[in-house]
């Protein structure tokens, strides 16, 4: 995820603090990978720096001197750029996953108990995003799906690797 447009984003919705974009990014974005406030701090210094956004205001408090951002025609421009580019589809074909199973049979080790132990830990993952998905709102829900289509994926990697795995290992060992 590209932080610094994703802060100019919030941004377009209106000047902010530090503050108020860390905390408004970790409530909509952060549920797993909260922001550090450094890493806003920084991000802001170097869009700063780069004319996407500008000091709106500075505000003194109790502590250091508060300074609010707004957007930039500059940075509007950069997020409108940034959204309108796809991502690019990640194809895992350097899966650590793959890794791990040929190095398991290229040592003599047990490639079918690599693959339970790691569907196991798919399938409590699974349960878990499952769980949290009926508690949360639609963007939790939305998020969750995600997460659980991709590792639907993976399992059904799993179960073509187990069908395979005499195959490979033959392959692996030759």
């Amino acid at each position: 995820m590209s932080i610094s447009h994703t802060l100019l984003g919030l941004l377009e919705t209106g000047p902010r603090h530090g503050y108020d974009l860390k905390r408004t990014f970790d409530e909509r974005f952060g549920h797993d990978r909260p922001l550090h406030y450094g890493q806003v701090y920084s991000t802001m210094s170097r869009l700063l720096k780069h004319g996407l956004v500008e000091v709106d205001g500075v505000e003194a408090g109790g502590g250091p001197e508060r300074k609010r951002y707004a957007i930039t025609d500059a940075g509007i421009t950069d997020v409108a750029q940034w959204l309108a580019t796809p991502e690019k589809p990640e194809p895992y074909l350097q899966s650590t996953l793959y890794t791990k199973l040929v190095l398991a049979l290229l040592t003599d080790r047990d490639g079918g108990a690599l693959l339970d132990t790691q569907r196991s830990e798919h399938l409590r993952l699974m349960r878990e995003l499952t769980r949290r998905k009926t508690e949360g709102d639609l963007a939790d829900q939305l998020i969750c799906d995600h997460a659980l289509f991709h590792l639907e994926a993976d399992l059904r990697w799993l179960e073509t690797a187990a069908a395979r795995l005499d195959k490979l290992a033959q392959e692996v060992r030759s």
